[in-house]
């Protein structure tokens, strides 16, 4: 039910509404799934099954309020409930793309190491550095969630809770917590860089 008119929109109705309010997100949207996987195909996924669910829940969305976090909540949540099903799974081994590493020219060519590249991880990396990167994906999930949020995607204090329903204080601390712990794992690269704390 539409929340202004408090009549049911039309297939069309709602359709122009929600390619005008939540598809112009996708890009951000996309980067954080990225960010949150680290695997293009993950990402993809998780975007993918973001905008059916809110295409299926978007009479409930009210127009005029913040589209990117309700949409990054919905995708923050689909994450959450993916990586705990696929905790309680056994590990997978896919074989095929385990024989056609090994049987590939890449292996023996370049020392045992294949060529594969994602224009994507490149580009972040170029964007904000190797070591950067690698730390930055090396916190647990938890901080690395805020730090996106916050100091890539720009979100307040108060959209971060909504987004990942938690309390303010607890956004504080664990943005803290997160932005020490990458601090520390960055002094190292940040002195060697010349700069000195």
């Amino acid at each position: 039910m539409s929340e202004q008119t408090g009549k049911q929109l039309s297939k069309e109705e709602k359709d122009a509404r929600f390619e005008a309010e939540l598809l112009p997100v996708l890009d951000p949207l996309y980067n954080f799934a990225y960010r949150l996987t680290l695997d293009e195909d993950d990402a993809n996924d998780l975007v993918q099954e973001t905008y059916l669910k809110a295409y299926r829940f978007f009479d409930y969305f009210e127009q005029g309020t913040n589209a990117k976090a309700w949409l990054f909540r919905i995708l923050k949540n689909s994450f959450i409930n993916e990586f705990r099903k696929k905790s309680k799974q056994p590990a997978k081994v896919d074989y095929s793309e385990v024989e056609g590493y090994y049987n590939s020219e890449d292996v023996e060519g370049e020392g045992g190491v294949a060529s594969t590249t994602d224009m994507r991880t490149e580009s972040v990396q170029d964007l904000i550095g190797d070591e950067v990167a690698s730390a930055l994906n090396a916190l647990p999930v938890d901080f690395r969630t805020v730090i996106i949020l916050c100091d890539l995607e720009g979100f307040t204090y108060e959209e971060m809770a909504k987004i990942l329903d938690i309390p303010i204080g607890t956004v504080r601390s664990r943005l803290h917590r997160a932005r020490n712990s990458l601090k520390e794992k960055l002094e190292k690269y940040a002195k060697s860089m010349g700069y000195n704390s």
